[in-house]
């Protein structure tokens, strides 16, 4: 079925969670928003971790150097219509750095969908995932069923960045977009007729 793309393309925004020094999330990022990119249901902001200095300390009066931070990424996470987190998996669960953008945000994820690119060794990052819905399910937002999921990522991808084989990952990532898309029109419409009351 053939999805009507929306009078207004849709924002996505998509985080990637790692901050880690020798990260594998750029190879993963690079090829997943080459193909958001060739789609016109959509515009494409990056927030990139370990390029957003947030502190770890949660603080109902921040600094002024961290109101400054904040001013640079909360607006950005406000004006998303959807978001792509893009995770491996630490110890079972998702990364410290993601945590840490999470809560420090509440208002600019509620009503709004959540789809997950991850990668890892066996899993391919579920278990991050698993653990991520229920945290936006508390901040009120929708997370889409189908994730694309890399098991033992280091192997799946060639030199240059490309999946060896991309058959199963691009029909993947497709479903991804298409489901977020949907629930994304769906949801804007819907904040736009009715705010949200959390």
């Amino acid at each position: 079925m053939e999805l009507t793309t929306p009078e207004k393309p849709l924002t996505l925004t998509v985080v990637l969670g790692s901050n880690r020094e020798g990260r594998f999330a750029p190879t993963v990022a690079d090829w997943f928003l080459s193909l958001v990119r060739e789609r016109t249901d959509f515009t494409l902001d990056v927030v990139d971790l370990a390029r957003t200095d947030l502190p770890t300390s949660l603080s109902f009066n921040p600094a002024p150097a961290v109101r400054t931070e904040l001013a640079q990424v909360s607006p950005r996470l406000a004006a998303a219509d959807a978001f792509v987190v893009l995770t491996p998996e630490y110890n079972h669960s998702y990364p410290a750095s993601l945590k840490n953008l999470i809560d420090w945000h509440y208002g600019e994820w509620q009503a709004k969908p959540v789809g997950f690119v991850s990668y890892g060794g066996v899993s391919g990052g579920l278990r991050a995932v698993e653990h991520l819905r229920q945290v936006f399910a508390e901040l009120h937002a929708v997370t889409v069923r189908d994730t694309v999921s890399f098991h033992n990522a280091g192997g799946l991808f060639t030199d240059d960045g490309t999946p060896k084989d991309p058959s199963g990952p691009e029909a993947a990532a497709k479903k991804l977009l298409d489901q977020l898309a949907w629930w994304a029109d769906a949801l804007r419409t819907a904040r736009t007729a009715h705010p949200y009351a959390a």
